[in-house]
């Protein structure tokens, strides 16, 4: 890069607030402790939450990320934070529907044993009760970042400050719906794909993922 005299784009530094903790919910212990390697897949996950600026407003993305391949293995977006329509918690007003269906849709994709340890930020998403009876419906184990300690969920929040960066989504570039469009492609096809990883070997998640599972049914079969 020096030869051709080209120079990496710094990411950016994140301006709006998602996360509220100012809140009467619970609030997990910290029990990941930063521990961001997983020995096998479904074992911790790691959630987050942010915004991302369109034309139109704001557009919510959630993801959830498996620390064993660094997979984004649910995911989901939203113009807004609001409540999930069919489910009704009376002491949780908050309950947010985005958020709700990237864990869900992890869930579904990788069909988790009881005891997976699951790590968010202590924002009122993650600790109202839809959420937490979600987790509970499954066996996972909820984890929560310390108050005001971003470097606890460093995973989630490296991987969004990536998808900006990559996509110069700092600033609207187009429309919801164009929006959407290139940050799906970004995920599924270019992120757990192709992107590589340093933590991983310089492999794809996807690759990763299909590299030691095999290599874990082979020792069980000898």
């Amino acid at each position: 890069m020096r030869e051709l005299g080209l120079q990496g784009k710094r990411k950016g530094i994140v301006k709006q607030k998602t996360t509220n903790s100012k809140h009467s919910h619970a609030i997990a212990e910290n029990k990941l402790e930063r521990k961001f390697d997983a020995e096998k897949p479904n074992r911790a996950w790691v959630a987050d939450l942010t915004y991302i600026p369109t034309l139109e407003g704001w557009l919510f993305l959630a993801i959830v990320i498996d620390l064993f391949s660094r997979k984004i293995v649910g995911w989901s977006m939203s113009e807004s934070l609001e409540r999930a329509g069919p489910i009704r918690v009376p002491f949780c007003p908050r309950q947010s529907k985005v958020v709700l269906d990237a864990l869900e849709m992890a869930r579904s994709s990788r069909n988790p044993l009881p005891g997976l340890l699951h790590h968010s930020d202590r924002g009122v998403q993650y600790s109202a009760g839809a959420h937490r009876l979600a987790l509970e419906k499954f066996g996972a184990i909820s984890s929560m970042s310390r108050k005001g300690n971003c470097w606890d969920n460093a995973v989630s929040e490296s991987a969004f400050a990536t998808l900006k960066c990559e996509l110069d989504l700092e600033i609207a570039i187009g429309t919801r719906a164009e929006t959407r469009a290139i940050v799906f492609e970004w995920i599924e096809v270019w992120y757990n794909r192709e992107r590589r990883h340093s933590s991983l070997g310089f492999l794809a998640p996807a690759v990763f993922e299909a590299k030691h599972l095999t290599l874990f049914s082979t020792s069980t079969k000898s």
